[in-house]
């Protein structure tokens, strides 16, 4: 089974962000295998934009901040307030930051009451074994008090960070705190993200055991340690494949990739994924894409064509989003490509599935393959062919450098297709549209 373009993530938002595509929040993902073997997988893609008010936090590693001045002359009373309580928690936010980076377990717990530590151990734990290598903590707002709680306030703070490697673009999530005030305030919960964009990370609630190589990290949960050297060595293969499909010559520093359970399936990133769902990359800012893969979805034949696909989503997808479902087609058929890493066309699983949907059900345009939540097994493993059949005679007409920089014109400078084609590829489109679909139709004949 496989899964496609779907809805946003149906949680709720702590943060009010601008999608990045007319069409809204979509969700492109993998191919299927026929006999039951859910290889396919979703592409979340919505823009990582910026809160409106960024209190300034720790960036990397030293002394924490000291509190800025108070209130600003035109505060009233009570903003003057929230302002001064709002500069001693960014304080405590630097301490923090400042003690998870150097490795200090109990300077990372000082700031909070004691109810707050078993929380805190294990998302510190996480963090660490991910390898923290950049952490940035800033206030988004003011504080806000706790209505029934006196003493208490509410905080929404952005966090940034980087895994493994200290100087890339840090990707970004926005999560409430609960504080206790005082001359230096004390940290009683940190809630996990509920994220519009995104969902919950990984290591926001759970426990994670991780394997790092020089070009990807693979974390999963205790339950899965077993799988972490075999995943290992499967996602630095795919990456070496991943990364000649980099728009700009430019691949991540590190692919993420995070092996789920059942549990965590339903949990991690928001969940709700079609039935189909094997696997999806979902944009995280800064450039980067994280990956998630599906225990339950593998069969016997392992992880590496999913693998494959998934990276080349994150090594060739821009981070503000795809510019929507007509273009489904060319971002799924590119990662069904390298996900098929030179087969014979022969052995491509789904060529029975793309004759049913040739016989019936497809009107003949490229741009309407894409796909419901509820869409059946066989017209999943269909479009995804199709896409693969299309890409696969446009690379073999024009070579891997040109096809790869028609992708760039559609999907990340977001140029109709005609103007893409007739610019990169030196053809007109509504000939090479003709073209393809006859080649997917020879194929299966």
């Amino acid at each position: 089974m496989r899964a496609d373009v779907v809805a946003p993530l149906p949680v709720a938002s702590t943060e009010t962000v601008g999608l990045g595509s007319a069409v809204g929040a979509e969700r492109p993902s993998r191919r299927i295998r026929p006999l039951g073997v859910v290889l396919v997988a979703a592409v979340l893609l919505l823009v990582c934009g910026l809160p409106a008010a960024l209190v300034a936090g720790v960036v990397r590693t030293g002394a924490p901040p000291a509190p800025g001045s108070s209130a600003v002359p035109a505060d009233d009373p009570a903003t003057a307030v929230a302002r001064r309580l709002g500069e001693r928690m960014t304080a405590e936010l630097a301490r923090q930051s400042a003690a998870l980076l150097g490795g200090d377990r109990a300077g990372f717990l000082a700031v909070a009451e004691p109810v707050a530590h078993p929380e805190l151990r294990r998302r510190y734990a996480a963090l660490r074994a991910l390898r923290v290598a950049a952490w940035q903590a800033g206030a988004s707002g003011l504080p806000t008090p706790v209505e029934g709680r006196p003493g208490e306030w509410r905080l929404l703070v952005e966090f940034r960070y980087c895994f493994v490697a200290p100087d890339c673009r840090t990707s970004r999530v926005l999560t409430g705190t609960r504080w206790r005030e005082g001359e230096r305030p004390r940290l009683l919960a940190v809630e996990p993200s509920r994220s519009a964009e995104t969902g919950t990370r990984p290591w926001e609630v759970s426990q994670l055991v991780v394997a790092v190589g020089p070009r990807t990290l693979v974390a999963t949960t205790p339950a899965l340690r077993r799988k972490l050297p075999g995943l290992l060595a499967q996602a630095e293969a795919a990456a070496r494949v991943a990364d000649t499909y980099a728009v700009g010559g430019r691949p991540p520093d590190r692919y993420r990739i995070f092996y789920a359970g059942r549990d965590e399936w339903r949990r991690w990133y928001g969940g709700g994924r079609p039935e189909w769902t094997g696997g999806y990359a979902v944009t995280v800012g800064g450039g980067h894409h994280e990956v998630v893969l599906n225990a339950d979805g593998l069969g016997a034949g392992g992880a590496d064509d999913l693998l494959r696909h998934e990276l080349t989503h994150a090594a060739s997808l821009p981070e503000r989003g795809y510019p929507g479902k007509g273009t489904w087609w060319l971002v799924e058929g590119l990662a069904e490509y390298a996900g098929a890493d030179g087969e014979p066309v022969d052995r491509y699983a789904g060529l029975a599935d793309v004759r049913r949907l040739l016989g019936g059900g497809w009107d003949g345009r490229l741009d309407s393959l894409s796909l419901s939540d509820d869409a059946p097994a066989d017209r999943v493993s269909g479009s995804y062919g199709i896409s693969y059949l299309a890409v696969r005679h446009l690379i073999d007409r024009f070579g891997p450098e040109r096809l790869l920089a028609f992708f760039a014109a559609v999907v990340h400078e977001r140029l109709p297709v005609e103007r893409a084609a007739e610019r990169v590829l030196g053809e007109a489109w509504s000939a090479l549209h003709e073209e393809c679909v006859g080649h997917v139709r020879a194929v299966v004949a």
